[in-house]
């Protein structure tokens, strides 16, 4: 069983992987215009892309801080869940099987990990 410093690893690099990747990122390129056509392409108007950013940003702000209680946390956690995995069906249904389908698979997988980590490490508090 992994230890509980192994733990803290584990959940403080894959939480900040996504709280950069869901949270700063967005935030800092949403109005790009690769951002604005990256919504386009998957055929959703440009206010869908505006609502999703400020959610990104709720959602890796509430995995960051400590103090946020666990509930909200876990309502984050089931936020990107979906996100990422309806991002995949979006890009699967418009652009077929290519990278850019798996990719939020793959980001998908580093959330399941913070969150595993962070149910570890609570069970240790």
């Amino acid at each position: 069983m992994a230890s509980t410093k192994t733990n803290k690893i584990v959940f403080w690099t894959t939480t900040i992987i996504i709280f950069l990747m869901e949270g700063v990122m967005p935030a800092l390129t949403f109005q790009t215009e690769l951002a604005k056509e990256g919504i386009r392409h998957l055929g959703y108007p440009e206010y869908f892309g505006n609502a999703l950013v400020v959610f990104k940003v709720l959602g890796a702000l509430a995995l960051i801080i400590p103090q946020v209680p666990k509930r909200i946390k876990e309502w984050a956690y089931a936020g990107f869940a979906f996100d990422f995995i309806f991002a995949s069906i979006s890009h699967f249904a418009v652009d077929g099987m290519d990278f850019q389908s798996f990719f939020p698979l793959i980001i998908l997988g580093i959330l399941i990990a913070s969150y595993l980590s962070l149910h570890k490490l609570q069970k240790t508090d």
